[in-house]
C-alpha cells in the first residue's frame, strides 16, 4: 500500500465525525449503498459464525416509528440509510451446521473433515460458558461490523451517526423482532451532512496516541 493511501486513509477517519443533521434531500447512490452494505457481509466474526442481521429500515413510516424511541433524534428519519444492528439471541447445533455447510459449499470440504472445528464451536459457544451470554457475544460481533461500516463509509464520503441512544424492546417491538432469534442492539444512519450542521466544523478530540496505545 503506497504512503498517498495511508494518508487517505487518515484523512477519511478525520474527516468523519456522529453527523447530528443530514441533508434529508441526499441520498446515497445505489453503487456506493451496494459496496457499503457488502461491507456488512465481509466483516470478521468469531469463528465466522455471523451471529447478525443488518436490518435496512427503508419503510419511512417504521422510520417515524422508530424515531420516538431514539430519543427523537433526527438521524432516524433524515438519513438517506438507516441500518438496525441485530444479534442472535442464543447459539444452537443448526446454526454451527450452517457455517459448516457454507463451508462445504464454499471451499469444497467435506463435512466429516471439518468435525473436529464444529465440536469445537459446539463445546464453546452452545454448550459451553459462553453459551449462556451468547446474545452479548453476538452483540460484541455486530460491533465489529459497526465499526467496519463506518471507516468504509468515511472513505467513500459517506458520512454516519451511530446511535446506542435508543431503546431496543421497543425497537424489537415495531420490527417484528419479539420472540425471535434476533435481538436488537445498535443502530448507524448514513447518508451526507447538511449544511447547517455545526458539529462538522469543530476540531476531532481525541487523548494523545501516547495515551491510547501502549508497545509492551
Amino acid at each position: 500500500m503506497s504512503n498517498e493511501s495511508h494518508q487517505r486513509i487518515l484523512e477519511a477517519l478525520n474527516w468523519r465525525y456522529a453527523t447530528k443533521v443530514f441533508d434529508a434531500a441526499r441520498k446515497i447512490p445505489a453503487g456506493i449503498w451496494s459496496a457499503l452494505e457488502q461491507t456488512l457481509v465481509l466483516t470478521p466474526s468469531s469463528y465466522g459464525l455471523q451471529p447478525y442481521q443488518f436490518l435496512i429500515v427503508a419503510d419511512p413510516a417504521k422510520r417515524a416509528a422508530l424515531r420516538p424511541h431514539s430519543w427523537n433524534q433526527s438521524q432516524v428519519t433524515d438519513s438517506s440509510h438507516y441500518v438496525v444492528f441485530t444479534a442472535r439471541t442464543k447459539m444452537t447445533e443448526a446454526d454451527v451446521d450452517k457455517l459448516i455447510q457454507r463451508i462445504t459449499q464454499i471451499r469444497g470440504i467435506p463435512a466429516e473433515a471439518l468435525s473436529m472445528y464444529r465440536g469445537m464451536m459446539v463445546g464453546d459457544i452452545v454448550n459451553g460458558p459462553r453459551g449462556r451470554v451468547a446474545h452479548e457475544w453476538a452483540a460484541r460481533q455486530a460491533y465489529i461490523a459497526l465499526g467496519n461500516l463506518m471507516t468504509a463509509a468515511a472513505v467513500l464520503g459517506v458520512d454516519t451517526c451511530p446511535l446506542e441512544g435508543l431503546n431496543p424492546a421497543e425497537y424489537d417491538r415495531i420490527l417484528g423482532l419479539e420472540g425471535g432469534d434476533y435481538k436488537t442492539v445498535v443502530a448507524c444512519a448514513l447518508g451526507y451532512r447538511a449544511a447547517d450542521d455545526k458539529y462538522a466544523a469543530l476540531a476531532k478530540v481525541r487523548y494523545e496516541t501516547s495515551d491510547l496505545v501502549r508497545v509492551i
